[in-house]
């Protein structure tokens, strides 16, 4: 029962052009995309165990019945096929999935493929050789002289059928001088050797000492010629040919394939056998008490990796054959088929193959023999699917020749270690190995040993094309602190690492930022396809301690920092404001003579490390230790006096700038995303204030006269809307409390490593407030009535104003903050009414009164490029 791969399909991703594609036999595809296809059925003979193995890919010509490039996949895996403009038209190419490897030449289990887009010529040149340099310039031909035209093409690939019409440039332009039929389409190009330009010598009239000629493109399937990217038709412009006769031979022209440079392609996807897919590390994560295994994949097929550096390798393969044989044996032919699969996935190589004999029998027959044997090598190849074109078969004869009979080339000679060493076939090619940038990959760990994992999938070595120093299917890992390194044949390896923080270190101020001291671990991992280059590590292994650090810091100042008072107050402000001013002047006293002030500190330093396991902390308080004066402030003390006796308050202000108490957060740790490690910081910030200052005045007709608008928005439409409520005859008093002050709050986390991960932001606001307080009260008889009562009302507002900074996915940012608060109001009334012996009592209270709405301005974010 047959097994294997009966059929496979589009998957619908990619874009197929369905009015031309033919179901379940050709699929037309669309240029410079990928079509993705897959397996869609297995033969009944293929097990559930066969079905999961790895499905060999082969895009072919099935015409001439080589393979243009093959690759292998996990069966579950999509193949892409990308067709460049230049490879697209008529020409149909093969797509098979195969399980052994090999093409089904009985039955047709792919598909056809043919890429399709608009028809366009290029590019052009003429040269004096297939494909050589463009001589326009430079070079003038003669009649009769041999003339290579090269022309790049777009969606005409595989057409048979064109003409290239000559045109003489003098002429009119319609009619062609000379038209050559039956042009190949080769690769998307058109190659074609003219060895007739005699034959347009007698069709020129008026022939001059040299012509200019240029070609037009016909298609008789449209019946038109084909244009350049500007919609010309005129190519080739143009051939120069002097009125000079070099030869009277007419040969008919000949349609030649494009030259290929042997060179392979550095850059091409890399499939050699030798190789493995992907490396993955595996952790184990502790969250919540729980523990995970956390996987990274750390190398994908060579995806992003840095700095890849191709490095040329020569590659000779040696295989021996049978005295005057010439047949490949069982053994030649396993290292052959190795090669053979690694040549169909690397496009372009040139393949050079020297056969050899030894010296015994005559030189003539040797000869004959090692050219034998190099074209049977040859002949596999070709067999297999590799293109002829990149094969060069030489037989080289005899090693050291000889047809002396009676001395070495004699038969008795002919089990000699020596002779049979000789009757070989060398088969040589040159590939770019691999070499990238080790990849590092960064974690954390206690002090003590951590298991963690690496996880190699599809590490093979067996078709190794070193003839020296080859790889072999092992997991190295080194580090200082390893005695000895470990060194496993294996695809999947457990091995430990530790930071270099000691559990017994008392304090670790060494480790105040964490990510400097790193333990390094190097793992080599080596292949053909990827890090061929084994005195490189693959991976580098970053190992940073697992320490949390906590600094807290509060400032906390007991008395207010300056504080006067004006000379006309109540007695009872007055009063208050002598113990005020006492208390303010004794700590300005302490601050000036012994550098102190009423102040306490508090600062704590905290580590944690070793999952917190070990902690250490110095500081808690520092009252007795640090209690030194901000001078500053000793300047803003000797500011309060001038204000409150200014003249604008005539000694009825009071003013006070009132005490901070600031508290400052900070932590920072090491935190694991993806394969990297990076550095966080939390600071939170809060100021009660920071600087807060504030002047009371109890006369509200100072406001009047200096425009209270011009001290704080709405402070002067506050103070007559109140004075509109009552009679001016009524007992009236104001106490206006104005102030401002800057405050600092918020939060930050702060990615060092990735600042764009920066989250939260911090505020720096400063605000200026006005609160009026007034009472109102009356006494009065009409008639046989009397009334007394008081009216209270409270009325506030306040502008705000400042920065933020702050950080989110897009970057670090810094924004204005603007905010009026608009004027909020309410009334409390009370009184009585009396009419002869009868009293009654009323009260009244009003809910909020918004007479102005709350304003906020909205400010753009404004980024920094970092």
């Amino acid at each position: 029962m047959a097994k294997g791969v009966k059929k496979i399909k589009w998957t619908g991703q990619g874009i197929v052009k369905k009015d031309s594609s033919i179901p379940n036999k050709k699929v037309v595809i669309a240029p410079d995309q990928h079509v993705f296809f897959e397996v869609d059925q297995w033969y009944d003979g293929t097990s559930e165990t066969d079905k999961k193995k790895n499905v060999t890919w082969i895009f072919q010509d099935r015409k001439v019945k080589t393979i243009v490039l093959q690759k292998t996949l996990p069966s579950n895996n999509r193949y892409g096929i990308k067709l460049p403009k230049a490879l697209c038209g008529p020409f149909e190419y093969y797509l098979e999935a195969s399980l052994s490897g090999k093409r089904d030449v009985i039955n047709q289990t792919g598909l056809l493929i043919s890429g399709s887009c608009p028809a366009k010529i290029v590019s052009s040149k003429w040269c004096t050789t297939n494909d050589g340099k463009d001589v326009r310039k430079e070079h003038v031909f003669s009649y009769g002289e041999t003339v290579y035209l090269n022309l790049k093409t777009e969606g005409l690939n595989g057409n048979l059928n064109l003409s290239v019409d000559v045109f003489r440039n003098s002429g009119d332009g319609k009619t062609a001088l000379f038209r050559y039929t039956s042009v190949d389409v080769i690769d998307g190009e058109i190659n074609l050797e003219i060895k007739n330009t005699f034959s347009w010598f007698p069709l020129i009239k008026g022939i001059k000492e040299t012509e200019e000629f240029y070609v037009k493109v016909f298609d008789p399937a449209i019946k038109h010629y084909i244009p350049n990217g500007q919609n010309e038709t005129k190519h080739a412009s143009f051939l120069k040919i002097n009125k000079k006769i070099v030869s009277q031979t007419a040969k008919p022209p000949t349609n030649l394939s494009p030259l290929k440079t042997g060179e392979p392609d550095k850059n091409a996807t890399r499939y050699e056998p030798c190789k493995f897919e992907t490396i993955t590390i595996i952790e184990d994560k502790k969250e919540d008490g729980k523990t995970t295994k956390v996987k990274a994949l750390v190398f994908d097929n060579g995806k992003n990796l840095m700095n890849k550096v191709p490095k040329k390798e020569p590659i000779r393969k040696s295989i021996l054959f049978e005295f005057d044989k010439y047949d490949i044996t069982a053994d030649a032919k396993t290292v052959l088929n190795n090669i053979l699969q690694f040549l169909l996935e690397h496009q372009f190589s040139s393949i050079k193959i020297d056969g050899h004999a030894c010296v015994i029998g005559k030189e003539n027959y040797n000869q004959k023999l090692s050219q034998q044997r190099s074209d049977a090598v040859k002949k596999l190849f070709v067999d297999g699917g590799l293109d002829a074109k990149r094969i060069t078969s030489i037989g080289h004869g005899e090693v050291n020749p000889t047809d002396d009979k009676q001395g070495r080339d004699n038969l008795k000679y002919r089990d000699e270690k020596e002779y049979k060493e000789n009757r070989r076939v060398d088969i040589s090619f040159d590939y770019y190995g691999h070499d990238a940038q080790t990849i590092v990959y960064e974690t954390i760990a206690p002090s003590f040993d951590k298991n963690i994992t690496i996880d190699i999938t599809e590490y093979q070595n067996k078709a190794c094309f070193r003839e020296k120093g080859k790889h072999t299917k092992n997991i190295k890992v080194s580090s200082p602190e390893y005695n000895k390194a470990i060194d496993q044949v294996t695809n999947k390896l457990d091995f430990p690492i530790k930071s270099n923080l000691s559990q017994f270190n008392l304090f670790p101020l060494k480790y105040i930022w964490p990510k400097v001291f790193a333990n390094e671990y190097n793992i080599d991992v080596h292949s053909c396809r990827y890090f061929s280059n084994d005195t490189n590590s693959t991976i580098q292994v970053m190992v940073y301690p697992d320490i949390k650090w906590t600094l807290e810091f509060k400032w906390n100042h007991k008395e207010a920092f300056a504080y006067t008072y004006g000379n006309k107050l109540h007695p009872h402000d007055i009063k208050e404001g002598k113990n005020k001013v006492i208390r303010s002047e004794f700590d300005r006293a302490l601050s000036k003579n012994y550098g102190e002030m009423n102040q306490s500190f508090e600062l704590s330093l905290q580590a944690q490390w070793d999952d917190k396991a070990h902690t250490a902390e110095i500081g808690k308080e520092f009252a007795d230790k640090i209690r030194k004066t901000l001078s500053i402030f000793n300047k803003i003390k000797s500011m309060t006096e001038s204000i409150a006796n200014s003249p604008l308050s005539k000694g009825k202000t009071t003013f006070e700038i009132k005490a901070p108490v600031i508290a400052v957060s900070a932590q920072w740790y090491l935190q694991k995303t993806d394969n990297t490690v990076g550095e966080i910081v939390e600071i939170g910030v809060e100021s009660k204030p920071l600087v807060e200052a504030e002047f009371t005045i109890n006369l509200f007709k100072i406001f009047i006269e200096s425009a209270g608008n011009g001290v704080c928005p709405g402070a002067g439409y506050l103070i007559n809307w109140l004075l509109e409520k009552f009679e001016r005859n009524a007992g009236i008093h104001f106490l206006i409390i104005f102030s401002g002050g800057i405050n600092v709050s918020g939060k930050t986390t702060i990615n060092i490593s990735y600042p764009k991960e920066t989250t939260g932001e911090i505020k720096a606001t400063g605000e200026i407030k006005a609160v009026v307080e007034l009472k109102a009260w009356a006494k009065g008889k009409i008639a046989v009535a009397e009334f007394e009562g008081i009216i209270k009302a409270n009325l506030s507002t306040s502008v705000t104003g400042g920065i933020k900074f702050g950080a989110d996915k897009n970057g670090i940012y810094s924004s204005p903050i603007a905010e009026f608060a608009g004027i909020v109001g309410t009334f409390v009334a009370a009184g009585s009414i009396k009419f002869g012996v009868y009293k009654k009592t009323l009260q009244y209270e009003s809910p909020q009164w918004i007479i102005i709405e709350k304003d906020e301005i909205k400010f753009n974010k404004y980024y920094l490029d970092i």
